[in-house]
């Protein structure tokens, strides 16, 4: 495709996979908008699968420029800065790789920049219908209000500092070359990113109707690794700058702590075990099944019940691990369950 340079640069970092950037690339194909408008960036960071040689296929017949780049393995941040010194835009978008777009989602960002005033945007992530019910389990408990206080942006009602990930960010390219790029953290990198972004005084808004549809981990226990590294990683951010550390942060951490007093007391005293396990389980279950109306998928009722105290221990047990391994030992930063990116 040429005769017109893209006003929109998309960039993709990418780690071994290639089985799930083709969810991504064919919901571009679909996009609504005009496809001279953009440009795919696939920012490799040293995959050993095919990434390659899939996405060179897709070049040879693709309605919009596609560019594959490659690096040595640094991470995602390393490859997000990467693309965008390859990127032609003059509005660089970030999605993941294990997502898929909505077909209006360039539409929406494209009209939303139309307004010089908006400097970037953050959206939501989402799970489609023929998602596994696992995923969908898990989307819910990550975009739920009553599981994560609004933080990951699925409505106006946050009760926190809104940050937007790249999962599903966007930019304008000067403001990112005033901010410096991404960091080198391992966890929690797009939060800095967007802290620094917010204290250049930069526009930022919530573009709710940006959707994109995230395959989350597909086991409880990448999940489980993941909201433990999470909680880690909110630590070593506060450390960074206090702002990014704020009351809601805390409230795993708290949960877990007054559970397990509780539940000292009731076994010191003699109270009977079932009144405290029915008194946990009431609340836990009544989520549980407004998640499975929300989803229209009965499938994952269960999986809530075991999906929802998974990411409020994870969370909490990786936050309290690295409160006192920050803020009590005054050790150095620590990333939890070391893992290659993306894994």
């Amino acid at each position: 495709m040429t005769g017109i340079s893209p006003l929109i640069s998309i960039i993709t970092p990418s780690y071994n996979r290639a089985d799930e950037l083709k969810y991504l690339y064919k919901s571009l194909k679909n996009q609504t908008i005009d496809k001279r408008v953009f440009e795919f960036i696939v920012s490799d960071d040293g995959s050993t699968d095919n990434t390659e040689q899939i996405v060179k296929k897709w070049q040879l017949k693709s309605e919009f420029k596609i560019k594959f780049i490659k690096q040595k393995n640094q991470g995602p941040g390393s490859a997000r800065n990467h693309g965008l010194q390859n990127a032609q835009g003059e509005i660089i978008l970030f999605i993941d790789s294990d997502c898929e777009a909505h077909p209006d989602w360039i539409k929406t960002i494209h009209n939303a920049f139309q307004d010089d005033k908006i400097d970037a945007f953050g959206g939501p992530d989402a799970a489609k219908e023929d998602f596994e019910p696992l995923q969908k389990a898990i989307d819910f408990s990550m975009t739920s209000f009553f599981t994560t206080g609004g933080m990951r942006g699925h409505s106006d009602k946050m009760m926190a500092k809104f940050f937007p990930r790249t999962h599903n960010m966007g930019i304008r390219k000067h403001i990112y070359n005033k901010i410096g790029g991404f960091g080198e953290l391992r966890h929690g990198q797009d939060i800095e990113f967007s802290n620094r972004m917010r204290k250049t005084g930069a526009n930022i808004k919530f573009l709710i109707e940006a959707i994109v549809y995230h395959r989350r981990r597909s086991t409880l226990k990448q999940f489980f690794k993941q909201v433990f590294n999470w909680g880690v990683a909110r630590i070593n951010l506060g450390k960074i700058d206090k702002e990014m550390l704020e009351f809601i942060h805390f409230l795993p951490s708290i949960a877990i702590i007054i559970f397990s007093i509780i539940s000292i007391v009731v076994l010191s005293i003699g109270i009977p075990i079932i009144y405290f396990i029915l008194a946990t389980l009431i609340p836990l279950i009544c989520l549980a099944i407004f998640g499975t109306i929300k989803k229209k998928d009965i499938r994952i009722f269960h999986l809530l019940i075991i999906v929802i105290p998974a990411q409020i221990f994870g969370y909490g047990l990786g936050f309290i691990f690295n409160f006192v391994n920050r803020y009590i030992f005054n050790r150095d930063s620590w990333t939890g369950f070391i893992k290659k990116y993306y894994d």
